[in-house]
C-alpha cells in the first residue's frame, strides 16, 4: 500500500512537472494547475513517460484539450525537453487569449515541444478565432515569435477566411456571414 501511494505521488508530480502548455493565450494560463482526466492513465518512471488514454481532458487556466490519447515524454527527466503528443478523432483545443478573443481548433495529431516552443497540428488541422479561420493538412506555430505556417498536400489548397474587423480588434459587423469551405 505504501508503494502504491509513492507511485501515485510520483505520478502527480510527473504530471505537474511535464505539462505547461503553449503561452499563446492568457498570460497566466501556464501558471495555473494542470488537471487531467482520462479513462486510463499509466506512468513509466524509468522512461519518464506519462500516457493518458480514452476520453482525455486536459485543463489549465482557460486551456481545454480533449483527445483520445496523450503521451508526455521527458527525455532523461529534463522538463525543458518535454514533448507532448496528442491523438484524436479529432483532438480539440480551446484557449482564451489576452485580447479577449477565444482561439480554438482541432486536428488528428498534436505535438508540442517545450525546447522549441513549437506547436504542430497535423491531419485536418483547423484554427479558428471568432469568424476568421485557417484549414490545412498541417499547421505549425512557433510561439515565441508568433509565427504560423500552414501546409497542404500537393494539389490541395490551404483555406483561410480573415475578417478585416478582427485584424483591427473591432467587433465584426455581421458574424452571421460566415464563409465555409
Amino acid at each position: 500500500m505504501k508503494y502504491k501511494k509513492k507511485i501515485h505521488k510520483l505520478f502527480l508530480i510527473g504530471i505537474l512537472l511535464t505539462l505547461k502548455f503553449p503561452a499563446f493565450g492568457l498570460t497566466d494560463d501556464t501558471d495555473q494547475p494542470v488537471i487531467i482526466t482520462s479513462d486510463k492513465q499509466s506512468l513509466d518512471i524509468l522512461n519518464h513517460t506519462n500516457t493518458y488514454i480514452d476520453n482525455v481532458m486536459i485543463k489549465q487556466g482557460s486551456i481545454k484539450i480533449t483527445a483520445s490519447k496523450v503521451v508526455v515524454i521527458r527525455p532523461n527527466g529534463d522538463p525543458q525537453k518535454t514533448v507532448v503528443d496528442g491523438f484524436g478523432d479529432p483532438i480539440t483545443f480551446y484557449q482564451m487569449q489576452d485580447n479577449g478573443k477565444p482561439l480554438k481548433g482541432h486536428s488528428e495529431k498534436l505535438r508540442y515541444t517545450f525546447s522549441d516552443k513549437l506547436l504542430v497540428l497535423t491531419g485536418n488541422a483547423y484554427l479558428d478565432q471568432l469568424d476568421s479561420h485557417i484549414k490545412a493538412d498541417r499547421i505549425t506555430y512557433l510561439i515565441p515569435q508568433k509565427k504560423m505556417h500552414a501546409f497542404s498536400s500537393k494539389g490541395k489548397p490551404v483555406y483561410s477566411v480573415i475578417l478585416p474587423s478582427q485584424l483591427t480588434n473591432q467587433a465584426p459587423k455581421n458574424s452571421a456571414q460566415k464563409d465555409s469551405p
